[in-house]
């Protein structure tokens, strides 16, 4: 390893010991204040004040602080943001007095025997912040669900709150939510038939519907057509959202984009024909601000891999620091034969297409091709300050230049991060839908993508696979895949039995490995069995057998992530947190880079969980 690359890592680690970096962090002096005791937010600082960590810029964050029901318990946490000093201390106040002064070791306190009622503060230097009061254990933000309708062939269909993200959208240091909503005559790909409209909206945490998108008949709806990101590209300290776009698109000021009477859909349902666009929309108004021809366009349909319109709408999308600094937009096309990835930047309202990277125009063709998954990732993998494009089987350079390939082909699961501590840089572990010789899963170098380790060859489908740090008692990672057998340690060693669930994680309890996130469940592996920490009753998961959250992210209080489910009515959103006291503090996730962007393109195809950068360890 390189001592740029290893300096990189160094500087991601000081982030999660709670240390302020270099650049331009908050003004000096601002004060950030965070509202009422409804727990809303505001900032009081320059404009546009910018947080810069480890050269990234990223968002300048109120506490989110929040008080969580546990039995006859309040359990209060907030965020430690990388602008803090790491000696800072905090005061916990109940209904104006004093209950916790000078907390240094966490940014949390469990307040014992307390009224479930209570009003919290939480205070550092002359920093005031009101607290949430999450009395059932999750915070309820209201939602509105659209009309159901009707297709062209006579079908009813209503709608389901699916997957979302969150971004601080009127620059307040508060998240608000974004939220699609599909019908429920979504489709694969590979299904023919008609869908009703997709639908984005976005909420403040209080439920108030800020805009609703109408993507319109030309945008099939299902898990591999609208990959929407939410971010602030212009570095206004406003969050804008992009997606794919066609004619009859609605923004969220009722304005159309192309033609709005046009209907390209076919016999089939596919929509093979017609402009394609993509869009970058106002996060505070949902008024297009810049649309631009989606590149590549479809061009021949069976130059993708069929004739009837399955690999050709195979889209993915992401966000990615390609300039080291400022983040870019990242759309693509097409993983099972030709792949296309194309970076956009967004400045002065404008989109302007940065690099596109084809596969088919490489010198070697067939090491590229074929090589993507079901999602992508984003990691700065050689340690330069830059992202690079994670897409599978091969990785793209911040400039947008093929990086490696280990030939090894398409897979449905993808994680990247710092899975094995011992050794310098992060790594990759990917699953295969080979048929062939090549192995079930296997963990590469990210910055090579030289295998370290892999499992034997199944000759067949793997289709899902974890790794993760969900067991101190082995250094790393441990991880786990479909095709084989048992729960295995960094090294590929079997150390017991498989989980319950090949899914999602997260951090939830006290300690620093990771739990099981599957459906509407929380649970603690060990290899000699699980424990339940939460079972949310009258709320729903998404994408079928998927059974995968709206999101799961570090979203409010201390370092620890939150869940949102719909509810099984889709009337509102429920944002779980945990009331589990820890003795570890971190800077909140959200203020390294890979662990924000991963925020961005979690809804994007097959929802996978984020991963930071850094190994989190106390």
């Amino acid at each position: 390893m390189s001592q740029r690359r290893h300096s990189s890592r160094r500087r991601t680690v000081a982030v999660a010991a709670g240390i302020a970096l270099t650049g331009s962090l908050v003004a000096a002096g601002a004060a950030v204040a965070v509202g009422s005791g409804t727990g809303s937010s505001t900032v009081a600082a320059a404009a546009a004040a910018k947080v810069t960590v480890a050269g990234h810029q990223l968002e300048q964050l109120g506490r989110g602080a929040v008080s969580v029901r546990s039995g006859s318990n309040n359990l209060i946490s907030w965020r430690l943001l990388a602008t803090d000093a790491k000696t800072a201390a905090f005061d916990v106040y109940r209904d104006g007095k004093l209950v916790k002064s000078g907390i240094t070791g966490s940014t949390n306190y469990l307040d014992k025997n307390a009224a479930a009622n209570a009003v919290y503060t939480v205070r550092t230097g002359s920093e005031t912040a009101a607290v949430r009061n999450l009395s059932s254990g999750y915070l309820r933000v209201p939602i509105g669900k659209p009309s159901g309708g009707t297709t062209k062939d006579g079908v009813a269909y209503t709608y389901t709150a699916n997957d979302a993200s969150v971004a601080d959208l009127d620059g307040d240091g508060e998240y608000e939510v974004i939220l699609k909503w599909d019908p429920t005559n979504a489709k694969d790909n590979s299904q023919s038939g008609y869908t009703g409209n997709v639908y984005v909206d976005a909420y403040k945490l209080d439920g108030t519907r800020m805009w609703r998108i109408d993507l319109g008949r030309n945008i099939r709806a299902g898990a591999h057509y609208t990959q929407f990101q939410a971010y602030d590209y212009d570095g206004d300290g406003k969050a804008e959202v992009a997606m794919k776009t066609a004619d009859g698109t609605k923004d969220g000021k009722g304005t159309f984009i192309g033609t709005s009477g046009a209907d390209h859909r076919n016999s089939s349902g596919y929509v093979l024909a017609g402009p394609e666009y993509l869009t970058m929309f106002n996060g505070q108004t949902g008024a297009a601000t810049s649309t631009v021809n989606y590149t590549p366009a479809r061009g021949t349909v069976s130059s993708w891999g069929d004739n009837y319109g399955n690999r050709v709408d195979r889209f993915l999308a992401g966000t990615a620091y390609l300039s080291g600094s400022t983040p870019s937009l990242i759309e693509a096309r097409g993983y099972y034969t030709r792949s296309v990835v194309t970076a956009w930047d967004f400045k002065g309202g404008k989109l302007t297409q940065r690099w596109q990277f084809d596969s088919s125009k490489q010198s070697k063709p067939a090491d590229w091709a074929g090589q993507g998954n079901h999602q992508l990732s984003v990691a700065d993998v050689d340690g330069d300050g830059k992202d690079e494009i994670v897409y599978g089987a091969m990785a793209l350079d911040d400039n947008g230049k093929g990086l490696w390939t280990t030939k090894l082909g398409h897979g449905d699961t993808l994680h990247v991060g710092d899975l094995i501590p011992a050794r310098a840089g992060l790594e990759v572990y990917k699953v295969n839908e080979s048929k062939g010789s090549g192995p079930a899963d296997y963990i590469a170098d990210a910055a090579t993508g030289k295998i370290i380790t892999k499992s034997a060859s199944c000759g067949c489908d793997t289709g899902r696979g974890v790794a993760g740090d969900i067991w101190a008692g082995s250094p790393g990672a441990e991880q786990w895949s479909s095709s084989v057998d048992g729960t295995r340690d960094s090294t590929g060693k079997k150390i017991g039995s498989k989980p319950s669930s090949t899914n999602f994680l997260l951090w939830w309890d006290g300690d620093t490995s990771r739990e099981l996130l599957d459906s509407n469940k929380i649970s603690k592996w060990t290899p000699t069995g699980e424990t339940r920490l939460l079972t949310a009753d009258g709320v729903h998961s998404n994408n079928s057998t998927k059974a995968t959250p709206a999101l799961s992210g570090d979203i409010l209080g201390d370092w620890r992530e939150e869940v949102i489910w719909p509810e099984a009515d889709d009337k509102a959103l429920r944002i779980y947190s945990t009331p589990h006291e820890t003795t570890s503090r971190f800077t909140t996730l959200m203020h390294d880079s890979q662990y924000r962007v991963a925020i961005a393109w979690q809804n994007t195809a097959y929802n996978q969980p984020p991963h930071p950068s850094y190994a989190l360890q106390k």
